[in-house]
């Protein structure tokens, strides 16, 4: 067991490309939505989204490679290539077995797969284009960024709904920890997709324009789009090439609410059991966190558990939360990868973003929330919370480097 740093950033969003374009908008609290143009939102009812616009795959893959791959294959190769830069790191050092790349997603390609079934419902079997195939499959979008790199470590797809990146990322860590890797490259990317957003519409989670997490009077969620990815590194694999480790990764806490499909647990068992998980493993008190990016997707149900659960926690200690989904959007699998990049920037610098769009206090939520402004406080120990569709609960802890005791994930 050892330690396990963040070397390296890189971003594809709604709010700009790369770790400095997406942290400025954050801290000044910018906002990325806008009328969707990907695909035809007729019928649909709602019509914004966190959509990520003049992203040019050319820009960040080769021409074979912009050719095999979809959208979403893409977003995580050009992130990939960014954190990888961003750490400074030689690309022949991830060739061969020591180098892992797992990544998370909801419904990866989901586009292709879309448009290949209305082709075969509408056409006829013969009717759909052969070539399209092979670039679908969420299997594929770790073997892309492998094969970029020639790494030929484990390579593994998390389809944990929208905890996926912290899923991603806290597993990755740990095959690092155990030995198996020296580094992986690990996050999460995620597609709008008229489906997806069709089925969130249906259920009545969507607002209309904005987002406004925990707010009295919020409507629901926009969904959102994008990749986040990030270079993990063992302690020695870090000092040995004198890299400056951005943070560290602490604990990560899993649980399961088994509870219900969309709602979740009324009193938030879960999301109690892996907050306090992600402290516990990383050897601290409650009173050492910081700051808490909140999973806050502006849903009445999401918001005023997570805020109950927050206060049983942390009791009357007014720790800061923040949601940056009335920024980005709710990104569904790539959600909470994108805000883990918040996360370590939160360590790096001390701002912690604001939560843009809250007007009315809800005593429902009850909470110390960093409202509309960003603001500076302590930062050596972040959680990052993901809490998703089916009860799936993770969280993740971040720490500035050395921050975390040496017992910790021993």
């Amino acid at each position: 067991m050892g330690r396990v740093f963040v070397t390296g950033l890189g971003v594809v969003s709604s709010l700009g490309l790369g770790r400095t374009a997406f942290w400025d908008s954050m801290v000044a609290g910018r906002c990325g939505f806008s009328p969707i143009e990907t695909f035809d939102t007729r019928g649909l009812d709602r019509c914004f989204a966190g959509e990520v616009k003049g992203f040019r795959p050319r820009d960040f893959l080769t021409g074979a490679e912009a050719r095999r791959m979809g959208r979403c294959s893409a977003f995580g190769l050009a992130a990939a290539r960014m954190a990888v830069e961003d750490a400074k790191l030689d690309s022949g050092l991830l060739a061969g077995e020591r180098t892992a790349v797992v990544v998370g997603t909801t419904m990866g390609e989901a586009d292709i797969i879309g448009e290949l079934e209305s082709t075969w419902f509408r056409e006829g079997v013969e009717a759909v284009d052969k070539g399209k195939i092979p670039r679908y499959g969420t299997t594929l979008l770790p073997i892309h960024i492998a094969r970029a790199f020639g790494a030929q470590g484990m390579v593994q797809t998390l389809p944990a709904a929208c905890a996926a990146g912290n899923y991603a990322i806290g597993f990755a860590a740990d095959h690092i920890r155990a030995g198996r890797a020296d580094v992986a490259i690990s996050g999460a990317s995620e597609i709008l997709q008229r489906l997806e957003f069709a089925g969130f519409v249906r259920l009545g989670a969507m607002a209309r324009q904005r987002c406004q997490p925990f707010d009295k009077n919020r409507k629901g969620l926009i969904l959102g789009e994008g990749a986040a990815m990030l270079i993990l590194e063992s302690e020695r694999h870090a000092a040995a090439r004198g890299a400056s480790p951005l943070a560290e990764i602490g604990g990560c806490g899993l649980a399961c609410d088994a509870h219900h499909i969309t709602r979740p647990h009324p009193e938030g068992a879960g999301i109690r059991t892996a907050m306090q998980a992600a402290i516990d493993e990383s050897g601290l008190a409650v009173d050492e966190v910081d700051f808490i990016n909140a999973h806050g997707t502006g849903t009445h149900a999401n918001d005023r558990i997570e805020s109950r659960v927050i206060r049983e926690v942390f009791g009357e200690r007014p720790v800061p939360v923040s949601s940056m989904k009335g920024m980005l959007g709710h990104c569904m699998g790539a959600a909470s990868a994108l805000e883990a990049v918040s996360c370590v920037m939160t360590v790096q610098t001390g701002v912690y973003p604001p939560t843009v769009g809250y007007e009315t206090p809800d005593p429902e939520c009850d909470i110390n929330l960093v409202a509309n402004q960003a603001t500076r406080g302590p930062s050596g120990v972040v959680l990052n919370n993901a809490l998703a569709f089916g009860g799936y609960d993770a969280v993740l802890a971040f720490a500035r480097a050395g921050r975390l005791p040496e017992t910790a994930l021993s």
